[in-house]
């Protein structure tokens, strides 16, 4: 077990993690505990963090109402058709979260580290506000060590 562990402190991601990437892990989790397929749940996952990543550009009311719009659209949309939510008319699909968030970072700590890390946040019921900069600033930092 020790082995293990130490391996895991071992791995660094390849790229910066941002908190578009835990805010996406979160979700993905979160909506797969709820019933959603693991596809469905991953591409509806990067699709809500794309969406909320615009809203702090929204900075008009008309503009807050266009992605207020596009979040209730989509979510009629998954839970209407069961088909993956699209953004600027392309769907938000399982393949694309693997390329933008499992590959950017890599598979390898995706798979040991990150994506079990964010499990246990929220076996422990911590919200992604508590987790978001506490799991990833130590990551970022073991990255730039190197």
């Amino acid at each position: 077990m020790a082995e293990s562990s130490q391996r895991r402190e071992a791995l660094v991601p390849a790229a910066v993690i941002r908190r578009f990437d835990v805010f996406a892990e979160y979700n993905r989790i979160k909506n797969e505990r709820k019933g959603m397929s693991p596809d469905l749940a991953k591409g509806y996952a990067l699709w809500l963090a794309k969406v909320i990543a615009r809203r702090k550009f929204a900075t008009t009311p008309a503009k807050q109402a266009q992605v207020t719009d596009v979040l209730r659209r989509g979510r009629e949309q998954v839970t209407a058709e069961g088909g993956y939510p699209e953004l600027d008319g392309i769907p938000q699909t399982a393949e694309m979260f693997d390329r933008e968030i499992i590959d950017r970072m890599g598979p390898e700590f995706y798979r040991e580290v990150f994506s079990p890390a964010i499990e246990a946040a929220i076996a422990n019921h911590r919200s992604y506000e508590s987790i978001r900069d506490a799991l990833r600033v130590p990551w970022n930092l073991r990255r730039v060590a190197l």
